[in-house]
C-alpha cells in the first residue's frame, strides 16, 4: 500500500541531491511581472486598455508559435517576434520600436521576492547549474538582477535548441559530468511543466516544482503542456525548498 512521503522522508530525499539545476525564467525571475510592465507601459502610451490575463494568453499562444518556427532561437531572442504576432490580438501597434522594448524589459524583470536568498542558503548545500531557454546576454542581466547566485549556466544560445528538446538536458549532464557531478545526484527544478518537467521525468531526472501559480487558473505567460507530470518533490516558493532542504 503507498503512502505520501513524509517530510522526514522528503528531506532525506533532498540530502542525496548534489547538484541543482534551475530554470531561470518564470522559477527564479518574475517575467510575467515584466512582460506585463513592459506592454502595459505601451498601452498607457497608445491609449489603449489592456487586460493582464488576455495578454498573458495571448502571449504564451505566440511564443508556442513562434518556437515551432524557430526552434533553434533562445526565447530571449524570440521576443521581438513574438510580440509582433501578439500586438494586433491585443489592440497594440505591432511596431518594430515596441517589439525591441519588450526585448529589452528584460533588464527590468524583477527576481520573485524569495528567490534570490532561497538561492544563497541553497548554494550553501549544492553546486547550482542555470538551465534556461534565455540567450547568454539575457542571462547575464538575469543572474545580476538574482545575485549572481550559479556556479555554472546552460544556454539555448550555447546547445542551439530550446527547451523542452531534451538536447538542452543532455548537454547539462555532460557539462557537470566532467565537474564530477552525474545524472543520480541531480535535482532539476522549476515552474514549467511544458518547457521542463515533462522532458526532465521522461529522461529520468528527479524533479522539483516550483508551482508559482499555486491557486491561479490556467498557465499564464507559459504554453500549457500536454499533460502535467507529477514531481519528485512539490513547493510553491524556491523559499520552501530551501527550508526542506535545511530540515535535512
Amino acid at each position: 500500500m503507498s503512502r505520501t512521503p513524509s517530510a522526514k522522508d522528503e528531506a532525506r530525499r533532498l540530502a542525496e541531491y548534489r547538484w541543482l539545476s534551475f530554470d531561470v525564467v518564470g522559477t527564479l525571475i518574475d517575467f510575467e511581472r515584466g512582460i506585463l510592465d513592459c506592454l502595459q507601459e505601451i498601452a498607457r502610451t497608445e491609449g489603449v486598455a489592456l487586460s493582464d490575463e488576455h495578454a498573458l494568453a495571448r502571449f504564451a499562444a505566440a511564443e508556442d508559435e513562434q518556437q515551432r518556427l524557430t526552434p533553434e532561437l533562445p526565447f530571449t531572442q524570440m521576443l521581438e517576434p513574438i510580440y509582433q504576432r501578439l500586438a494586433g490580438e491585443v489592440g497594440l501597434p505591432a511596431t518594430e520600436e515596441y517589439a525591441a522594448a519588450l526585448r529589452d524589459s528584460i533588464r527590468r524583470w524583477p527576481a520573485f521576492p524569495d528567490a534570490p536568498a532561497a538561492l544563497a542558503r541553497l548554494g550553501q548545500h549544492y553546486r547550482l547549474v542555470a538551465l534556461t531557454n534565455a540567450d547568454n546576454w539575457a542571462l547575464a542581466q538575469l543572474a545580476a538582477t538574482l545575485g549572481d547566485p550559479f556556479d555554472d549556466t546552460v544556454t539555448a544560445e550555447d546547445v542551439g535548441v530550446n527547451k523542452p528538446d531534451p538536447q538542452v538536458f543532455t548537454y547539462c549532464a555532460d557539462r557537470q559530468r566532467v565537474q564530477g557531478y552525474g545524472r543520480q545526484d541531480w535535482l532539476h527544478v522549476a515552474q514549467s511543466q511544458y518547457h521542463d518537467l515533462t522532458t526532465a521525468s521522461w529522461l529520468g531526472v528527479a524533479t522539483c516544482w516550483i508551482e508559482r501559480r499555486a491557486g491561479q487558473d490556467g498557465f499564464g505567460a507559459t504554453p500549457a503542456p500536454q499533460q502535467v507530470v507529477t514531481p519528485d518533490h512539490r513547493f510553491t516558493s524556491l523559499a520552501e525548498l530551501a527550508e526542506a532542504v535545511e530540515r535535512s
